[in-house]
């Protein structure tokens, strides 16, 4: 038939540009027409199918349907209005906004064509469950559905569109509404019927005898008809643009203004649940590597309490549903960051779903109890947020010593904790550089908590009821309202103080941040002119200050951390010597809270929240013992990862080819043995190059430190060298910070600093005397007895590096557990090893950076040669220039280059060009160090 009105001995003709099984199913049944159906009609046969009872529930589930169908045809305004006006044109819904075009099931191809194989692997997701009407059949849960809904999008990585994920969360989850069976979570879709919908266009008799028992809207006409279709044509249209801009953040977002761009949630990338995990051994026990992860730095990163941080919902206006909350694993993990346990302590198969297996042949190091006499705290981690939150507690306002609430921070574990997937598997180390995008979940939080504020939503009485609990009387929620309404304001006058200075930033994107200008700008602007803890209108005003913010214009690579405490220099500009000095200032700039008031007394002033004895664990577990008392001598503590082939044994890319190994060693004696020293983990290295071996050449006995090489003239981006050594700071007169007096006290000679009042001085002085204040206030408030201290000190001074004045320079650590480092150099501006043995000329200009797999190949992310590659939804799309061609801050793919003979008349280059081959040879070497 072709007209639609079908029957039950012969289907009608149904046009193949309908990809909706569904709607097929309707026309051939004869309960729609099968090319223009009105809105009304179409929205409200759809909802009588599911059987929904209610009026509130069918009205919410019409207006849905309505709104859909109203798009399904296209998204410009005239199609809207004739779309409104008429009704869904069913015959033309193919190529429209609902069409994913392959990246769905598949089961239906272009032409309308029945994959029977693809019905079979949807059965596959299923299980053999009790029908209610007798027997077995085979069906899918809604965690079945996911996972295939899961799989699907995986299979069409490559050629989806973001839009995709959302199509399919409104397809498969729907038709379980219509179709399916028993009830709860038991409820189940019926492979059979599904095969029954597709090939033969029928509807389970259920719901047929629903729809056939259903009265048909009625339709009226004459002018006031007209007329008023005309008015709500309008508000259709405007319905239209919210609905987008609620349901469809991600899409509008790239096209909106920036006003309302800003208003709207980060674009992030979709979550791809781990078909397996792995946690590589490393030196450390379950238990220490599970208080690596949640250990509070005393930082209160996040300008909201803990009890706050687990109360807030996800931002999103979500017109038809309850957004999750910002806490939820499943969220942070599309942020970059690594789901982790409430606890270790629970049986293996549950410590398996995260990563965490035992090993027969692996000796761990139990962490120390205590150090330098401090013992650090304990952890937990209840509310099961990822690796790298923690909580602190026990806060106070280090002004006033004022009880605080819990605070939310991030802890050394978010930034140093690595991973990468590959073919769904996830391999997962610590001391590597994380994969998360802190500016976007910094966005997400302050948006959570502007949204929770829009009234008539009603998120914030399910905020106040998760904070205060549901006895709470309205004088407790209306205070609760007024201290959310003032964190919003400040929040908000500290983003409109820093847009000023912050106009010319760099994108940081997933795995990178500047953390040195953040680190400026959180201590000699926000610490000192507006702290975020306490009662900040008690504070007496220091004006002036917003000439100490300076723009994030130097994002580098989150560094490696493991065997960092053997080195003499650990940031990448070889600036800070001192390892307290350099823990306690990453801490302040996470946030720690700190009194730098001129209000308080004067005993206060410096006093933070820093857990000082929680750093020193920290740096201990990393450092392990002395090498020179281990026999060979090797680095112990935290154990760079080692090339994962065993978790890929059937995989021929993850194979280490020995041949190659062979002449790959060759060839780094030759060229990146003389910065980068012998590797610290190869026998045959040393036999066969004794003159380049790290353990004599490098390594010295009597001050076990190892004094990297620091070079200047490389070619690369000068960006974050330049931040410490020239960028300047207004530090107020009543801190006292005096250069010349205060590095002569510390023990640090003649630096021929100037004896001056002036309270402008270079960010690197000020910064290494403030933390040093800081550090040395803990220990007196703490009454730490003067043996420890100097055990906690060490032998190393908090001295600047001389050889920083002159011009930019970069340190070169060891390469051992480079495989697991991409992007590489320091500002993370080449995507595998291979683009960076290749001349810096030849380099990618532009590669996306998020949720990618590995290449074991390429060693990192994979970029073929003149490739432009089009992101992902929500991946960081690193650009070395502008589309003016202008280049962008920070992040020059120059230097470091293998293209012909080093020396002053060829900056930038370190050896001669290797062919292919040879390239291959040093990756296949790196692959085992």
């Amino acid at each position: 038939m072709q007209d639609g009105t079908g029957s039950n001995d012969q289907p009608a003709a149904v046009s193949p540009n309908n990809p909706c099984p569904f709607l097929r199913a309707l026309v051939a049944e004869g309960f729609i027409d099968g090319h223009i159906v009105p809105l009304q009609k179409l929205s409200e046969t759809i909802e009588t199918a599911t059987g929904t009872r209610g009026w509130i529930e069918r009205l919410r589930g019409k207006i849905k349907i309505y709104l859909v169908a109203l798009v399904a045809n296209g998204l410009g305004p005239l199609r809207l209005l004739r779309s409104f006006w008429s009704g869904a044109q069913l015959d033309a819904l193919r190529d429209g906004p609902l069409d994913k075009h392959g990246s769905g099931s598949r089961i239906l191809d272009p032409t309308a064509h029945v994959n029977e194989a693809e019905i079979a692997r949807l059965a596959g997701f299923g299980k053999d469950r009790p029908d209610p009407a007798g027997g077995f059949e085979r069906g899918l849960t809604i965690e079945e559905i996911t996972a295939y809904m899961d799989a699907n999008f995986e299979r069409a990585k490559g050629h989806r569109r973001p839009i995709d994920r959302r199509l399919m969360n409104g397809e498969w989850p729907v038709l379980l509404r219509v179709m399916g069976k028993s009830e709860g979570e038991n409820r189940y879709l019926s492979v059979e019927e599904v095969q029954t919908l597709f090939v033969e266009h029928r509807l389970p008799e259920r719901v047929t005898r629903r729809l056939s028992a259903s009265p048909q809207p009625a339709h009226g006409g004459g002018y006031f008809r007209v007329l008023g279709k005309a008015v709500l044509a309008v508000i259709a249209v405007a319905i239209a643009a919210i609905v987008a801009i609620a349901e469809f953040p991600d899409q509008i977002g790239p096209i909106a203004p920036s006003w309302l761009a800003q208003l709207l949630p980060p674009v992030l990338p979709d979550r791809a649940p781990a078909k397996a995990a792995y946690w590589l051994d490393q030196n450390w026990t379950t238990e220490d590597r599970h208080w690596f992860h949640h250990a509070s730095q005393g930082t209160a990163t996040f300008p909201v309490p803990y009890a706050w941080f687990i109360a807030l919902e996800q931002p999103g206006l979500h017109l038809f549903s309850q957004p999750g909350l910002l806490k939820d694993s499943d969220y942070l993990e599309r942020f970059g960051f690594l789901p982790s346990p409430k606890s270790v302590h629970v049986d293996e198969m549950s410590l398996r779903r995260f990563g965490y297996a035992s090993s027969p042949d692996a000796e761990p190091a139990s962490a120390p109890a205590s150090v330098s006499g401090l013992r650090p705290t304990t952890v937990e981690n209840f509310d099961g947020l990822p690796v790298g939150f923690a909580r602190l507690t026990g806060a106070t306002d280090p002004a006033t010593g004022a009880a605080e609430p819990d605070r939310i921070g991030l802890t050394c574990a978010a930034c140093h904790t690595g991973s990468f997937r590959y073919k769904g598997v996830s391999v997962r180390f610590d001391g590597g550089p994380a994969m998360v995008d802190l500016a976007k979940l910094e966005k997400a939080i302050g948006l959570s908590i502007l949204y929770t504020q829009i009234p008539g939503t009603g998120r914030l009485d399910r905020f106040a009821t998760r904070v205060l609990g549901p006895d709470a009387g309205k004088e407790e929620r209306s205070k609760l309202r007024d201290e959310l309404k003032k964190t919003g304001e400040n929040l908000r006058n500290q983003i409109e103080v820093q847009k000023k200075a912050f106009a010319g930033d760099t994108e940081e994107g997933f795995g990178r941040i500047d953390a040195l200008n953040r680190i400026g700008n959180q201590v000699f602007y926000t610490d000192l002119a507006a702290p975020m803890f306490g009662d900040t209108r008690r504070r007496v005003a220091l004006t002036g200050l917003e000439k100490n913010l300076h723009a994030r214009d130097a994002p580098v690579s989150f560094p490696p951390i493991w065997t960092v405490p053997w080195f003499q220099w650990a940031q990448y500009d070889a600036s800070i010597g001192q390892p307290l000095i350099r823990n306690a200032g990453e801490a302040l700039g996470v946030t720690a809270p700190v009194n730098l008031s001129p209000e308080a007394p004067s005993e206060a002033l410096f006093r933070s929240s820093i857990a000082i004895e929680n750093l020193l664990r920290i740096e201990a577990m990393l450092r392990g013992p002395d090498p020179s008392t281990q026999a060979p001598k090797r680095f112990g503590g935290l154990m760079s990862p080692k090339w994962p082939s065993q978790i890929f044994a059937d995989d021929p890319q993850w194979k280490i080819d020995a041949a190659r190994v062979s002449r790959g060693r060759a060839i780094y004696a030759e060229i990146c043995a003389e910065c980068h020293l012998g590797p610290v983990n190869d026998k045959a290295f040393d036999e066969q190059y004794p003159d380049k071996t790290f353990w004599t050449k490098a390594w010295d006995e009597k001050d076990p430190v190892l004094e990297e090489v620091v070079k200047a003239g490389m070619g690369t981006d000068p960006g974050q060298a330049n931040v410490l050594r020239l960028r300047t700071v207004d530090v107020p007169g009543f801190l006292d910070i005096q250069p010349a007096r205060d590095f002569a006290r510390l023990g640090c000679g003649d630096l021929h600093l100037p004896s001056t009042s002036s309270t402008e001085m270079k960010y690197s002085f000020a910064l290494m005397l403030v933390v040093d204040r800081v550090s040395r206030k803990w220990m007196e408030d703490r009454s730490v007895s003067e043996p420890d201290q100097k055990d906690i000190w060490g032998n190393r001074k908090n001295c600047p590096n001389p050889m920083l004045e002159s011009s930019p320079h970069y340190r070169a650590r060891p390469l051992n557990g480079v495989w697991a480092t991409a992007p590489y150099l320091h500002n993370g501006s080449v995507p595998s090893l291979y683009w960076l043995l290749r001349p810096a000329a030849e380099r990618p200009r532009q590669f996306c950076i998020g949720a990618r797999d590995y290449d074991p190949r390429q060693v990192g992310y994979h970029v073929d040669a003149s490739e432009i590659q089009r992101c992902e939804k929500g991946e960081s799309e690193f650009r070395s220039t502008n589309p003016d061609g202008s280049a962008v801050p920070g992040n020059s793919v120059l230097g470091h280059s293998l293209e012909g003979k080093p020396g002053p008349d060829n900056p930038g280059i370190i050896g001669r060009k290797l062919t292919d081959e040879e390239r291959y040879d040093v990756i296949e070497y790196l692959k085992t160090l």
